[in-house]
């Protein structure tokens, strides 16, 4: 990768220490702060969600959060657009995320992935999740049954609400890329090249291209120094061939 042949513009997934229990480690303040000495011009703040057992934000912090960026973009207007986002989890197979319609009015956008350590509802995604996923390393029967319910339930999730981004697909669970990114292209959500977790991989990102679908760049920073490093996802990107064009938060340097 030639250095400064590309230009991050954004950062859509980004960690602070409302992801509780000492997952984000900086203040939304830090990492506006290093978002603009990296010279972005949008900043995403997207903590964990709450069905997350150990690093969700906790619902009542929300007002809290949002009055927060309300006031960094007053103070930062001219330098920086600051937005209040959410890495929501899937926390049903039948397709149910941890978002309550009450919480929307908090958010500027959600975004949407697979995570461990997540409160699943009921036996039947208990037992998908964590069992018959497992099993899959050892059949291609039953990997074939998880890939689909997995699928099923985040293509659910995509149809019945407005999800900008899914996060790190094919992290944590095995999804059929080639499905998703049909769905994600009918309902304007981006897939995600993630720069912390090793998805999209080159081969996913090349089974996502022919459906049109559009992709997006996260550092997913836990850190402040994290924010705007995309590094090793653009390495995936040029392996893969995709047009930049194609990622809307990447601009090619002239």
């Amino acid at each position: 990768m030639e250095k400064n042949k590309y230009k991050l513009i954004a950062d859509y997934h980004t960690h602070t220490i409302y992801s509780r229990n000492g997952h984000g480690k900086g203040t939304i303040r830090e990492n506006v702060e290093e978002a603009i000495n990296k010279g972005l011009e949008e900043i995403y703040i997207t903590d964990h969600g709450p069905g997350h057992i150990f690093f969700g934000l906790k619902r009542k912090k929300l007002p809290e959060i949002r009055r927060t960026i309300d006031t960094l973009n007053e103070e930062y207007s001219g330098k920086i657009k600051i937005f209040l986002g959410v890495e929501a989890n899937v926390v049903d197979y039948n397709g149910k995320y941890d978002i309550e319609e009450e919480d929307l009015k908090y958010f500027d956008i959600v975004n949407l992935g697979y995570h461990s350590g997540v409160f699943l509802r009921n036996f039947k995604s208990i037992f998908i999740y964590h069992i018959l996923n497992r099993l899959g390393r050892f059949s291609k029967k039953i990997e074939s049954y998880c890939i689909e319910k997995n699928t099923d339930a985040i293509v659910k999730i995509i149809e019945e609400n407005n999800i900008n981004i899914i996060t790190h697909p094919g992290d944590k669970v095995k999804v059929d890329i080639k499905r998703l990114a049909k769905v994600c292209k009918e309902n304007n959500t981006l897939m995600e090249i993630n720069n912390h977790h090793p998805h999209l991989s080159v081969d996913e990102i090349k089974e996502a291209m022919p459906s049109g679908v559009d992709f997006s760049l996260g550092s997913d920073a836990h850190r402040p120094e994290k924010v705007g490093l995309v590094d090793k996802a653009i390495k995936r990107v040029e392996e893969s061939g995709l047009a930049i064009t194609r990622i809307k938060n990447l601009r090619e340097v002239k």
